[in-house]
């Protein structure tokens, strides 16, 4: 299949006011342009841009399988002789495989049989399959991988590919610092993919802590605090002087918290299984039903680093691989319910794939290339590309086959219609990552 289309902040920043006045979430809570924004009561128009042709409406998650997620044992290639002698033990029976259909560079391919979820979403042309996807030069640490999806850059250096999506107002071009969009992290530290030269997601674990923590330290600061941060700016100040910031960055921060705690308060309209994947997502869930302007939500699945012990068809790699199918699956049934499924694109990638050989532990050491996944009633259904070839090795390694950066061309130019080279500085040709590109 056809892979690809044709078509200098203030000093005195908003994070060093939180980080010294405000407790909000935890070492990793940082504030985001949108909350800038308080008179829009933190609630964009639904599709209303102020930036024409970027469409408000549409919202990115992006699912990180952190560790290096096994994508032999994830998308299968069962039609292929030199999979089973890699993999005495590890390898998944054909007959136990659910079957994509196809053929693909000659290896048919199927799903890991507890990735039942993803594999119901396949069959209703929500799925899209990206096969062998990686970068040139690839690194095996898995903090230095990491750092190169992260920045997109193989240096693995610099700013966050969304962190500079949203320092160019989510289109890709500069424009005005007060645009009320930007990103929401799920989880101890904000990644660095999000995180730009002016611009940082909001990171939280959990909504409870995602407020001012005075009130735990003395019931009778809470008072004093409500009526500073709710005042806003008073009339007898300079709107232009740093006291205003400040007076507008409290009630921002206040209307924020309040914000995000209300929605997810909300119970979801589906039942979610029980596992952390899950609960972040039901949170994502929530927040896309209150209405947020929030454009990328940014969740973590981790403990994909199977040295040993990974198991096939049972064990470690295969409850993973459960956790993320009936995670998504509920996701996404909770966003029909609500009448958002066709405003919401999941991707998932990890930082790269495992080697093809099991080795002496009943497990497998850090590889290279791995699948990617869309998920959306939008995306481009179906397996995309060849597998790599399984004898022409790299040093024991797969040869990627798709720079991941092409995928995030294609989301960022298809999807949330930004200026893709701008934003990933480069040029890389765009994957078709819309059903209707």
């Amino acid at each position: 299949m056809d892979l690809f289309n044709t078509s200098v902040p203030s000093a005195f920043t908003r994070r060093n006011f939180l980080g010294r006045g405000l407790v909000l979430a935890s070492a990793a809570a940082t504030v985001p342009h949108f909350i800038s924004r308080s008179a829009l009561g933190m609630v964009a128009p639904e599709g209303l841009s102020s930036i024409p042709g970027v469409p408000e409406d549409h919202v990115l998650v992006v699912i990180q399988l952190g560790g290096g997620n096994d994508g032999l044992n994830t998308v299968i290639p069962y039609g292929d002789a030199a999979y089973y002698r890699a993999r005495p033990s590890l390898a998944i029976p054909a007959a136990r495989t659910l079957k994509l259909g196809g053929n693909n560079g000659g290896a048919e391919v199927g799903l890991h049989p507890q990735l039942a979820g993803l594999k119901d979403l396949y069959d209703e042309g929500m799925l899209g399959v990206y096969l062998g996807v990686g970068y040139p030069n690839p690194n095996r640490s898995h903090f230095k991988s990491m750092d190169i999806w992260h920045t997109a850059d193989t240096s693995g250096t610099g700013t966050g590919w969304l962190g500079r999506y949203f320092d160019n107002d989510c289109s890709g071009a500069p424009g005005s610092a007060s645009n009320p969009l930007s990103g929401i992290s799920i989880g101890r530290e904000a990644p660095l993919a999000m995180k730009g030269s002016r611009s940082q997601p909001v990171g939280f674990e959990s909504a409870e802590l995602f407020q001012w923590l005075g009130k735990g330290v003395d019931d009778s600061l809470a008072t004093h605090y409500q009526d500073i941060t709710r005042a806003g700016v008073a009339s007898n100040v300079d709107p232009n002087s740093s006291t205003a910031f400040l007076m507008r960055t409290a009630l921002d921060a206040q209307l924020s918290s309040d914000q995000i705690r209300k929605a997810v308060s909300q119970r979801p309209l589906v039942a979610y299984p029980g596992n952390d994947l899950a609960r972040q997502l039901a949170m994502i869930g929530a927040m896309i039903r209150a209405g947020l302007p929030t454009r990328v939500y940014y969740a973590t699945l981790g403990g994909f680093d199977t040295h040993a012990g990974q198991g096939g068809e049972n064990g470690r790699h295969a409850n993973l691989m459960q956790q993320l199918g009936s995670s998504i699956k509920a996701f996404y049934q909770d966003l029909k319910a609500q009448g958002n499924d066709q405003r919401v694109m999941t991707m998932s990638f990890s930082e790269f794939g495992r080697r093809v050989a099991q080795n002496a532990s009943g497990g497998t050491d850090h590889g290279t290339a791995a699948p990617m996944f869309l998920a959306g009633p939008m995306v481009r259904a179906g397996v995309m590309g060849e597998h790599p070839s399984l004898t022409d090795l790299d040093a024991g390694d797969l040869k990627h086959k798709l720079d991941f950066r092409s995928v995030y061309a294609g989301v960022l130019a298809n999807w949330l219609k930004a200026d893709a080279p701008k934003v990933l500085e480069g040029n890389f040709r765009a994957a078709n990552v819309l059903a209707k590109a």
